[in-house]
């Protein structure tokens, strides 16, 4: 009996210990931080996620933490005040796209602020056409523009929404230099202008979202609003974590045939573009490299653990924890590749 106590006592002492170091470091969190967001909106999905990862984080380092939808251009200024570190942001790759494509209010975030671990992808980023298009494909889009007939694609420019009609022109470009120029944008705002863009035939595709338009691809093919995907750029691997069942009628098979390889946009003539939307955090540069460390070694946990990811993925969001520096290289790279898209169509559309 004494055996047995004294080798529970050693083995809770190394639970101890173990769980000291994160104990430790979060006594340098602010009791209290607010978690801006690049979105006005309390129904998208940088709220939804950011929501789940700011519970899951309360609870963890015993904190409280207001998600605060204020918009991009107020998040970043928000973020770039408050040297307390009181403030971290959630945004996604919208960050640093709008940066290259120059849009207003956007600095470079890898210069002007720390990037942090990564925590979701959000694999719905799609192109749609109307479901009485002659456009079946990616491939009849790209012979439509080589045969010279102006293809529309309605996008909000400047960031997530312009990069994969980018990847379209530049795509036309390698395949008949040239044809980029018959693929054309229709600038428009929010989802529903440009689902009207479609229904008022000023667009011919439009770019979309699983979670917004799938309803639209269960309609009766003689319904006005009717729409069918022609590209999901997610990548097939990310895709593949999406639940079986996918979502509405469109199961995750359905959707693997609208991603790379089945449908093909090429990158390089040799490789294909793919594009997963991820949501990461940002800190302010002065923020205490230790507070920041804190909230990454909690979240190396909280994913470790599973509950997350299981609320992430219940909401159609696929599990993307990184830690920092790891975050920070790939998102790098990633921003670096579609620079490259960009400067190739750049002044071309």
């Amino acid at each position: 009996m004494k055996l047995a106590r004294r080798t529970f006592l050693a083995a809770a002492s190394a639970a101890a210990l173990l769980a000291q170091p994160l104990v430790a470091d979060a006594q340098s969190l602010p009791r209290n931080m607010r978690m801006v967001i690049g979105s006005t909106s309390t129904g998208g999905d940088t709220y939804q996620n950011s929501a789940i990862v700011a519970d899951a984080l309360s609870e963890k380092l015993g904190i409280n933490i207001k998600v605060d939808a204020v918009g991009a251009t107020e998040a970043f200024k928000a973020l770039a005040r408050d040297r307390r570190g009181t403030t971290i942001m959630v945004f996604h790759d919208q960050s640093y796209l709008a940066n290259l494509y120059g849009v207003t209010g956007y600095g470079d975030p890898f210069e002007e602020f720390v990037v942090g671990p990564t925590l979701a992808i959000n694999p719905g980023n799609a192109y749609l056409v109307p479901a009485d298009s002659p456009y079946h494909s990616m491939e009849d889009i790209l012979a439509a523009a080589e045969a010279g007939t102006r293809v529309r694609v309605a996008i909000q420019p400047g960031g997530v929404s312009e990069i994969g009609f980018s990847a379209l022109k530049n795509a036309a470009r390698l395949r008949a230099p040239g044809s980029e120029e018959n693929i054309v944008p229709v600038n428009t705002g929010s989802q529903s202008d440009k689902n009207q863009a479609m229904w008022d035939d000023l667009a011919d595709v439009i770019n979309g979202s699983i979670q917004a338009n799938e309803q639209f691809t269960q309609l009766p093919a003689d319904d006005a609003k009717a729409m069918r995907f022609v590209w999901i750029t997610a990548r097939p691997e990310t895709l593949e974590q999406a639940p079986e069942a996918g979502m509405g009628g469109t199961s995750r098979d359905d959707m693997l045939k609208y991603a790379s390889p089945k449908t093909s946009v090429t990158l390089d003539g040799e490789t294909d573009f793919t594009f997963d939307k991820e949501f990461f955090l940002l800190f302010n540069k002065d923020m205490d490299p230790e507070a920041m460390a804190a909230i990454d070694t909690a979240l190396s946990e909280i994913y470790a653990d599973g509950t997350v990811e299981t609320r992430q993925k219940e909401a159609f969001f696929i599990p993307d924890y990184l830690p920092a520096e790891k975050a920070r290289a790939h998102l790098r790279e990633k921003r670096d590749t579609y620079e490259k898209v960009i400067s190739e169509i750049s002044g071309k559309s």
